[in-house]
C-alpha cells in the first residue's frame, strides 16, 4: 500500500507558506509553539532565539525543517477551509442541504452528517465549482473525517 501524503504536504510549497503565516498572524501563540517545535528539531537555536525572528523567518523555518506535527498541519487546514476559503465547504454543504453559518456546521450534529447519496450530490457539486482546489478539500475530509461524509472515498480517493 503506498503512503499517503497528508493533504497539507500535497498543498504547493507557497501555498503551505502563506497558511502559516496566516496561522502566526492569527494565533498568538502560534509563533512560539512553532519555535518550539524548530528547537526540537535541533541545529543550535533555543526557542527564546527563534521568536525574536520575523514571523515569515519562523513559518519558512518550521516548513523547511518538517517542524511542523499532524496536528498542526490538521489545525492548518481547518483554518483555510473554515476561516480562509470557506467556499468549498459552504458549496458542499448547501448541495447536501446542511445548515451551517457560513460554512460552519452546528455544533449538536452527529456522525454521519449526511447519506452517502447526499455526500455523493455534494461533493459533484465541489467538483464542478471548485475544479482541483475542491478536489484537495474533499480529499481532506476524506483523510481526517470520513466516518462523517459515508462514500467520499470512492468519489476522491485518500491518495489524492
Amino acid at each position: 500500500m503506498a503512503k499517503i501524503l497528508s493533504p497539507f504536504k500535497s498543498l504547493p510549497l507557497e501555498r503551505r507558506q502563506w497558511l502559516v503565516l496566516e496561522a502566526l498572524a492569527k494565533h498568538k501563540g502560534a509563533k512560539a509553539l512553532y519555535a518550539q517545535r524548530i528547537a526540537a528539531k535541533g541545529g543550535g537555536f533555543r526557542a527564546a532565539t527563534l521568536v525574536t525572528w520575523p514571523a515569515d523567518k519562523v513559518g519558512k523555518e518550521a516548513l523547511r525543517l518538517g517542524a511542523l506535527t499532524p496536528q498542526d498541519e490538521l489545525e492548518l487546514l481547518q483554518l483555510l477551509y473554515v476561516d480562509l476559503e470557506p467556499q468549498y465547504q459552504i458549496t458542499f454543504l448547501d448541495a447536501m442541504g446542511i445548515g451551517h453559518e457560513n460554512g460552519v456546521l452546528p455544533e449538536d450534529l452527529e456522525v454521519p452528517y449526511a447519506s452517502a447519496e447526499a455526500v455523493q450530490q455534494g461533493a459533484a457539486a465541489v467538483l464542478t465549482s471548485h475544479g482541483d482546489q475542491g478536489r484537495h478539500y474533499l480529499r481532506t475530509l476524506v483523510v481526517y473525517n470520513l466516518p462523517a461524509w459515508p462514500g467520499l472515498d470512492t468519489i476522491v480517493p485518500a491518495e489524492g
